[in-house]
């Protein structure tokens, strides 16, 4: 167990929320760092609840560097940060490019500038499988080539992967973690914390469990014609709990080996396409979705998954959370939620 303290940004949204109960159970000081932009705050109250502990929370946006100066000299005794907060939606990147580049690259540059200004010596970096473009040859490895991201937001990860590449060569005390995410879903097993985006779901599953709510009419399915097994896209579904606790190893592994940098996938290693997933879900909950079939969306790659070995390996980490037990995770937490969403 460890009482050292880690900063999460973004630690009141989905990823984070999720990340701050895993790192209190193992034993972490948390202190969250969050604009509620694309949160709520009462999701302290779930963390709380499930831990026992409530993590201090500053309200701060990460792009503001004022702000930010003073909750780093605030906290200048955390042994790490885990960035988190970014905006996060492929398509709304594609159609306000400029809003991306501003908000992610500005608030991890501010970041690692207090990191260097009050010594705080490891990040773990909220990267992306975007970075992979559309690859050649699937699974990807840490070593696959990176293609030219299909989306501005996946731009900003590969950007973002540099900038950090460049501040540790430049400061010899810093060390980061590079996790590149798959697609994270579900949902706490306790049903007090879990996705609740503020509006329009951008993401498959919580737009997918509000139909089954009832909040929403159907379920858009973006192309039916790609060349995939079945015609649907592919990605790699992964638990946001098993997600979690790789971030709890991450942290571990660089206090401990103090490599300047490394970088690693987090996924299952299995592609399930959005109709699989449609029909897992009903198979897990005896809920059949409505949906219609839409368009194709601009930035999204016909399929993708992962080779995680590295993690497994390395951090001792792997994804084990079967598939039908996050559906039914997530199925708890909406109906937990109730019909806040309209």
């Amino acid at each position: 167990m460890s009482s050292d303290k880690i900063i999460v940004t973004g630690g009141c949204g989905y990823l984070g929320s999720h990340t701050a109960v895993a790192l209190i159970n193992a034993g972490f000081n948390v202190v969250v760092i969050d604009d509620l932009r694309n949160s709520r705050a009462d999701v302290l109250d779930g963390i709380a609840r499930i831990t026992g502990t409530r993590p201090e929370f500053v309200h701060c946006d990460c792009t503001d560097a004022a702000t930010m100066a003073h909750a780093f000299d605030t906290h200048r005794d955390a042994v790490g940060v885990i960035h988190f907060a970014a905006l996060k939606a492929v398509g709304e990147s594609v159609a306000q490019p400029v809003l991306y580049y501003r908000n992610n690259l500005n608030a991890l540059i501010n970041v690692i500038d207090m990191m260097a200004r009050y010594n705080i010596p490891n990040i773990v970096f909220s990267s992306s499988a975007t970075v992979y473009g559309e690859p050649d040859i699937l699974p990807v490895t840490e070593e696959t080539p990176l293609q030219p991201a299909t989306s501005p937001y996946g731009q900003t990860k590969v950007i973002g992967e540099n900038i950090i590449r460049d501040f540790v060569r430049a400061n010899e005390n810093m060390h980061a973690v590079l996790l590149r995410y798959f697609n994270p879903i579900g949902a706490h097993p306790s049903a007090e914390i879990g996705e609740l985006p503020n509006g329009v779901p951008n993401n498959l599953l919580p737009y997918l469990t509000q139909v089954a709510a009832g909040i929403r009419d159907h379920l858009n399915v973006f192309g039916d014609d790609y060349p995939t097994a079945d015609g649907f896209c592919v990605r790699d579904y992964i638990d946001v709990n098993d997600l979690a606790a790789a971030h709890v190893a991450a942290v571990q592994y660089m206090i401990k080996t103090k490599k300047p940098i490394d970088v690693f996938n987090l996924g299952t290693g299995r592609g399930v396409s959005v109709m699989e997933l449609i029909n897992a879900f009903g198979r897990a909950t005896g809920i059949n979705i409505k949906y219609e079939i839409a368009p194709r969306r601009a930035g999204d790659v016909p399929e993708i998954w992962s080779n995680a070995d590295r993690a497994n390996k390395i951090l001792g980490w792997r994804a084990e959370t079967p598939l039908d037990e996050t559906l039914a995770n997530a199925w708890r937490w909406q109906t937990r939620v109730g019909k806040i969403i309209k």
